[in-house]
């Protein structure tokens, strides 16, 4: 079957990864590194990250919820922190491969673990990084945000809507996240999903998936 329909993820994969912010913050802080994606590694389904995402907890009640799990594994670290340094840089090849796509008659969708708008570091925010959010989403067909919908990846059911959008199944669409348990349910479904290290792998695999020649994204 054709492959005709390229679905992204955003943080981590359209925008440099949160998770080289996220070393920064400890560094400065003087915490072992990758303590923050420890914290979001108990009890994933629901923790405070988990809430946030999913719109059930607003961002005063994300601060203090990840305060606490910090503190449980022994370090001092409030939820505002790791927020305020959350937003990765958009990927200007990313983008061009978006471009790219769209000329030739892709489907495009994305599908995003985000904050509540106004709530931290959203997708939608004021000034030039919205500007600049907001050019880059308007290039997909669908976008499908896990604090709108109350879902998050790796729930199914969010792959699930995006398929329902476009009427296709599974084997038509290609997933790219950055997150291995984010792409696991993707392929369980019948995507082909590729798990982003860097942009130059990314894209290469990509093209590869698609059987169009590197270079041209």
């Amino acid at each position: 079957m054709k492959r005709d329909t390229v679905i992204f993820d955003f943080g981590g994969v359209v925008t440099s990864s949160p998770f080289e912010a996220f070393n920064r913050l400890e560094r400065a802080r003087g915490l072992p590194r990758d303590f923050i994606r420890k914290v979001n590694q108990l009890s994933p389904d629901d923790n405070a990250w988990a809430r946030f995402e999913r719109a059930e907890i607003d961002s005063a009640g994300f601060d203090a919820a990840f305060a606490e799990e910090a503190k449980a594994l022994g370090h001092e670290l409030r939820g505002e922190d790791v927020l305020a340094v959350l937003a990765g840089d958009i990927r200007p090849r990313m983008v061009h491969a978006l471009d790219w796509l769209k000329r030739q008659g892709y489907h495009l969708g994305c599908i995003t673990n985000n904050v509540p708008s106004g709530e931290g570091a959203g997708m939608e925010r004021s000034g030039e990084r919205a500007r600049a959010v907001s050019e880059v989403l308007v290039r997909f067909d669908c976008v499908i945000e896990s604090s709108k919908v109350g879902i998050r990846k790796p729930d199914p059911r969010i792959y699930q809507m995006m398929l329902a959008h476009f009427s296709k199944p599974a084997a038509a669409c290609v997933y790219l996240d950055d997150l291995g348990i984010n792409c696991k349910p993707a392929a369980e479904l019948g995507m082909h999903a590729i798990k982003v290290s860097d942009e130059d792998q990314a894209l290469g695999e990509l093209a590869e998936v698609l059987g169009v020649e590197r270079g041209l994204f």
